[in-house]
């Protein structure tokens, strides 16, 4: 198989966690087997949750367990003239436009039709502001149409996929009303600016391959990357770990006199990391 490059990409809006590690294990682990390059990706465009500490604190527990990358880091706060480039390139295409909705009056309007939305993660936004013609201006979001499509794609784990972005999210928002980045589209950009070909990560983000492909591909990327999806540590069988779990926080567990290897172990066994793909870096 080819050599590829991937990336471990943490958002500094909290400590390292075990699921970090068990994401870190498959990353080094998966790349290294192929022969591949890890490129260190600090997921920083929430301005408002990212913090300088949290990121100091994820580069000295990386170092301490023994995850190196190759090459520095790189911020997603310091990439915005690539994200405007990205953006400009999708306006000249006609998809993209200003729209005025928030999250409260899309859940509103979904309930309204009676659809079961409470509790959801996702809301599917049905183009209110699609055809309004409003200018873009600060309090509004940006979004970028999606016509409907089926995104087919096999995952390294779970086999071929189906999706329909148009179905699942509707128009993507690539600028949130606040003027941050979304996810969804710096993580595509990055992705295809970067030259990564596979993307390692949990289950959890499954269910968004499909809009991150067709996003790409709107960005002129004719060979997709190649996804592998792995198992999340679970903190009951309904809710996967957080920042804020401080029993399974890395620097918790430093504090309680854990040693990288006893970390990485407690981490690779809570999410079952198959000995074959786990990259167990020399103490």
């Amino acid at each position: 198989m080819a050599p590829i490059i991937s990336r471990f990409a943490p958002a500094p809006t909290g400590f390292l966690h075990l699921g970090h590690v068990a994401n870190a294990l498959y990353v080094w682990g998966i790349t290294r087997a192929r022969g591949g390059r890890v490129l260190l990706r600090i997921e920083d465009h929430d301005r408002l949750r990212s913090r300088p500490e949290y990121e100091a604190a994820l580069l000295e527990d990386l170092a301490w367990l023994g995850f190196v990358s190759d090459g520095p880091p790189v911020r997603q706060s310091e990439r915005g003239d690539i994200y405007i480039q990205a953006l400009d390139g999708l306006r000249r295409k006609g998809l993209v436009y200003a729209c005025s909705c928030s999250r409260a009056e899309i859940l509103a309007g979904a309930e309204a039709r009676g659809a079961e939305v409470r509790g959801a993660d996702e809301l599917r936004y049905r183009g209110t502001c699609r055809d309004r013609g409003l200018a873009d201006a600060p309090g509004l979001g940006l979004r970028v149409r999606f016509d409907p499509s089926v995104e087919r794609f096999t995952d390294l784990r779970h086999g071929p996929q189906e999706q329909r972005p148009s179905e699942q999210c509707g128009d993507l928002l690539v600028r949130d009303r606040d003027g941050n980045w979304t996810y969804q589209f710096v993580a595509t950009v990055d992705d295809y600016v970067q030259g990564v070909t596979l993307v390692i990560r949990g289950d959890d983000l499954l269910s968004s391959t499909g809009r991150q492909l067709q996003l790409a591909r709107l960005l002129g990327r004719t060979e997709p990357p190649e996804f592998f999806h792995h198992a999340l540590i679970m903190k009951s069988p309904d809710q996967k770990l957080s920042k804020s779990d401080g029993d399974t926080g890395v620097r918790d567990l430093r504090a309680q006199g854990l040693s990288a290897a006893d970390v990485i172990a407690r981490a690779a066994s809570l999410a079952n990391v198959p000995s074959h793909f786990a990259y167990y870096p020399k103490p």
